[in-house]
């Protein structure tokens, strides 16, 4: 049996991103899921067959996340035994985010429990439901991780990613120039360097 990678993407991205991270595993198959959740709880009922399938299938499964694809990875697959996982600018604390966005939108917490949901300006929706989860269902996250942080992410401070790192003794590489979005042609060389490091690959990365 061979080992699969399975890639988990981010919020807007697709399954069809795997492709990019095939040829640093010759010796796997990349596999991009296509998963439909929104939600931590939505992505723990529907994580969990998916990769129950795919183990049965492999003698080895990793995981390449981005962004909350990471965080729901964690909250959905935490007793699973994932060989080695790589995060790309993942999201790690839902509350604090979830917290700022609240800020951002003047919108106080006995309002958000009062409405329950509430529409903001720049988009995105704040959900009790979903603030009141994340504080009752913390990451609790085992496997051997290494992540990759751009230094201008907008979503996750440094001190909060440096924090998780430590507290999950997971290697941290951090861009200078990268932001939560690896996708200029300088961030996606930097990428591929840290993943080149990792997997032993023999590619002309530079």
């Amino acid at each position: 049996m061979k080992s699969s990678i399975i890639y988990i993407h981010g919020n807007g991205g697709s399954a069809k991103e795997a492709s990019h991270y095939q040829s640093f595993f010759t010796d796997a198959d990349v596999i991009g899921f296509d998963y439909k959740a929104k939600s931590p709880w939505k992505a723990k009922k529907e994580f969990s067959p998916y990769f129950d399938s795919v183990f049965k299938d492999c003698k080895s499964v990793m995981i390449i996340a981005n962004s909350i694809g990471a965080f729901f990875a964690m909250h959905a697959l935490s007793d699973m035994p994932i060989e080695r996982t790589h995060f790309i600018s993942p999201v790690v604390n839902m509350e604090n985010l979830i917290i700022n966005m609240m800020k951002k939108a003047n919108v106080s917490e006995n309002e958000l429990r009062d409405k329950g949901e509430i529409d903001t300006p720049f988009g995105e929706k704040l959900s009790w439901k979903y603030l009141r989860y994340v504080r009752e269902h913390p990451v609790r996250w085992a496997a051997p991780t290494h992540i990759l942080y751009g230094a201008k992410d907008n979503l996750t401070s440094f001190k909060i990613i440096s924090e998780f790192a430590h507290q999950i003794g997971a290697t941290l590489t951090v861009m200078k120039n990268g932001e939560h979005r690896f996708h200029t042609e300088e961030q996606m060389r930097f990428l591929d360097n840290w993943l080149q490091s990792f997997t032993g690959s023999n590619l002309s990365v530079k």
